[in-house]
């Protein structure tokens, strides 16, 4: 039978701890048989898990055996790795340990060294984090997971079930997979990744900056037909030093700075309203339907419709 030791670190985050232990457990093969063996392993006897302390029925030596090993993640994810754990860690992956990380699990994997030269994803809120503590690592936030064969890792909460299910489907095959989807009310693929849930806002301009003024005005005119030279009239320069400002002060284009109040705003009405895609985007300044739908997808990762039926 496969062994999953899920291994719980100090300031372990409750939800990233229980998903792997919930969705392999009750996964059954066609059989009827358990697919999954799970250990739950520490470095110490109790963890603290914010709310409550959790008890450990295995220390670090439940980690040698294992086929598959997942680091939940944690609460302060920068808080130094024992040597202890990053010494297992290494040495189970030295093994052929398939070795997993779930939201900020990413970091303590990161600090073994294990991830380095290799593209690896956490919470898009920890992405920027990660790549400037780890920068041999390739970041990509806007995935739901990442797999390199024998290491994985994967985004925040949520994620860990869709990184769940995608072992499952290697170990077992689609059907088994699918059966623990839906035990798990989920469905076995997601469609987009990350991006989705990301807030894409602006960056601000300094209070009393030359640009203040033009972003409220901006702001208030993202349905209006606006050009790189429209703007620099508004403002009273000239287009090079117009965009001279954006990049110093907000570090990005004016129109890129514009798409991007457009997508966030186009959110806001898919979240709240119910008008058309159509009329959201003209709402928001698009000249046509397929602009608007090619460009919301560029930003986030999926449709305008996907996108609302998430967050309906």
């Amino acid at each position: 039978m496969h062994t999953v030791a899920v291994l719980a670190l100090d300031q372990v985050i409750p939800f990233d701890l229980s998903t792997p232990i919930e969705v392999f457990s009750r996964t059954r093969l066609p059989d009827g048989r358990p697919g999954y063996q799970i250990r739950v392993c520490a470095e110490r006897p109790e963890i603290d898990a914010g709310a409550f302390t959790v008890r450990m029925p295995w220390g670090l030596e439940g980690l040698k055996a294992a086929d598959t090993i997942i680091v939940p993640g944690t609460a302060d994810p920068m808080a130094p790795l024992a040597p202890a754990v990053g010494d297992a860690l290494r040495a189970a992956a030295a093994n052929g340990t398939r070795i997993a990380s779930i939201c900020s699990g990413t970091f303590p994997l990161a600090a073994t060294g294990l991830l380095d030269g290799l593209r690896a994803t956490t919470h898009w809120s920890a992405a920027d984090l990660l790549a400037a503590a780890h920068p041999d690592i390739a970041v990509d936030p806007d995935v739901l997971y990442v797999d390199n064969g024998q290491i994985l890792t994967s985004a925040g909460a949520a994620a860990g079930l869709d990184l769940c299910l995608h072992m499952i489907r290697r170990d077992y095959g689609s059907a088994v997979a699918a059966d623990a989807a839906r035990l798990s009310v989920m469905p076995l693929e997601r469609e987009g990744g990350q991006a989705q849930f990301i807030v894409h806002q602006h960056a601000p301009a300094p209070q009393g900056s030359v640009l203040e003024p033009l972003l409220a005005w901006l702001q208030d005119n993202l349905a209006a037909e606006l050009t790189l030279t429209d703007i620099a009239a508004h403002a009273g320069t000239s287009t090079r030093t117009l965009i001279r400002h954006f990049r110093d002060q907000v570090g990005t284009t004016p129109l890129q700075w514009l798409h991007r109040a457009r997508i966030r705003q186009a959110q806001h009405l898919l979240e709240t309203t119910r008008h058309s895609v159509e009329r959201i985007g003209a709402q928001v300044g698009f000249g046509s339907p397929t602009a608007f739908r090619e460009r919301f997808k560029k930003t986030t990762g999926v449709s305008p419709h996907t996108y609302r039926r998430s967050f309906s």
